[in-house]
């Protein structure tokens, strides 16, 4: 017997702001991004190749720290929808990418993770995981967000 059904639970939370739960994905991954691209230049910051923004200190570090939690929790109910609901899939080279690159993102994630506090690794290891996370969001937007914007409906 079938206690709950997420699927059914999870579009009904979602729909309540949202209009399907493909908009959710898209709007909260977007946000995500908009918030990786903050800690791509804070980073830059702290690692000295940006001058525009304020002195390299505690409240630039603080807004990387906080702006990659705050996506990196966006990003959950969109891995839920895509694990739980719509699965591995590769009907076409868009969602085979998107499906690929989604699969290997989470662990890129774990990997920044242990990086961070590892002082024994060489200087651009952090940096390039960085990147590599920044720019696996990137393409895991434009393969789903980007798309749906432009392809299904721009809006909530």
């Amino acid at each position: 017997m079938l206690l709950a059904d997420v699927s059914e639970t999870y579009t009904d939370l979602v729909t309540t702001v949202f209009s399907s739960t493909i908009a959710a994905k898209a709007w909260l991954a977007s946000a995500a991004l908009v918030l990786v691209l903050v800690q791509v230049t804070t980073a830059a910051r702290i690692y000295g190749r940006l001058t525009f923004l304020p002195e390299r200190g505690p409240a630039i570090a603080r807004l990387h720290r906080w702006s990659g939690r705050v996506a990196f929790v966006l990003t959950l109910p969109v891995f839920f929808h895509c694990v739980t609901i719509l699965g591995f899939q590769t009907p076409d080279t868009r969602v085979a990418l998107h499906a690929v690159v989604g699969t290997f993102f989470y662990g890129v994630f774990a990997t920044k993770v242990l990086i961070v506090r590892d002082r024994s690794l060489p200087g651009w290891a952090l940096p390039t995981v960085g990147l590599t996370l920044a720019s696996m969001l990137g393409v895991l937007w434009l393969t789903s967000s980007f798309w749906y914007f432009t392809t299904v409906r721009f809006g909530f």
